[in-house]
């Protein structure tokens, strides 16, 4: 499975609110649009590379708002992937809209895709079934954005909550797989991997946010974070529902050999 959280390009000097006080909505350089025609240039090279290192069963995961999500569509489209579902994850806490001239941003969306429109995929479909009242999940996810816990390391400016890329991960992964993040950032989902007892390869360019992806993997190597981690995690009924499934969870024997 790939897991992406791309640059959105949303980095253009405006402001917005985080606890209570004006911030800047900048990123970093990293995070800077150059026009449509480079927003696309960029998304096709990125999405190219990971198809290639990807099984023919495998599926991508990839993250966006209104502002890179509409390319990431055609691209996807382009390069013969099949696209399965949009999810929309609704924030349970989103930050006011700042000029009050427009509805609160209080959505993401990720795009589930599978490389090859033929082969087909895997569905954890009664898991995913079980935690939501014994209904089929829908393609909205109610799930609150990183809690303080999560910034024990410190945080990336885009870090993405556990709850979500626990989810995912659950969603279309058996215990033992290959994870790959392309913009792995502080690495969220390379501790959601972990703690479901799964693999994983995370790359990024910027070398303070991999300095925060190490601390925190040493963080969990601890069982007692580990296990309360667990219990915080969002999007379970009871909080030992998650422990409970990783030990029940069969193990697949995957080669261990990486396509690189």
């Amino acid at each position: 499975m790939v897991f992406a959280d791309p640059p959105y390009f949303l980095s253009n000097d405006g402001l917005s609110i985080q606890s209570g006080q004006i911030v800047s909505v900048n990123k970093g350089k990293w995070d800077k649009s150059k026009g449509f025609e480079f927003i696309n240039d960029f998304n096709r090279k990125w999405l190219q590379l990971a198809r290639d290192k990807m099984k023919d069963d495998a599926t991508i995961w990839i993250s966006g708002t209104m502002h890179n999500i509409f390319s990431i569509g055609q691209i996807l489209t382009e390069l013969d992937f099949k696209i399965l579902n949009i999810i929309t994850w609704q924030k349970t806490n989103p930050p006011p809209n700042f000029s009050c001239r427009y509805f609160t941003h209080s959505t993401e969306q990720i795009i589930w895709a599978r490389k090859e429109k033929k082969t087909p995929h895997f569905y954890n479909y009664e898991l995913m079934k079980e935690l939501n009242d014994n209904k089929q999940m829908k393609d909205v996810w109610t799930l609150p954005a990183i809690a303080p816990w999560e910034k024990s390391c410190t945080k990336h400016p885009t870090q993405k909550p556990l709850s979500v890329l626990t989810r995912l991960i659950l969603a279309s992964t058996k215990k033992g797989a290959w994870i790959l993040d392309p913009f792995t950032g502080s690495s969220t989902t390379g501790i959601a991997a972990n703690l479901l007892e799964r693999r994983f390869l995370g790359i990024d360019l910027e070398e303070e946010y991999l300095e925060i992806s190490k601390l925190r993997k040493l963080e969990i190597e601890e069982d007692k974070i580990a296990n309360e981690y667990k219990e915080k995690i969002k999007g379970f009924k009871t909080n030992d529902q998650l422990k409970l499934f990783i030990i029940n969870e069969p193990k697949v024997d995957y080669k261990t050999d990486l396509k690189l």
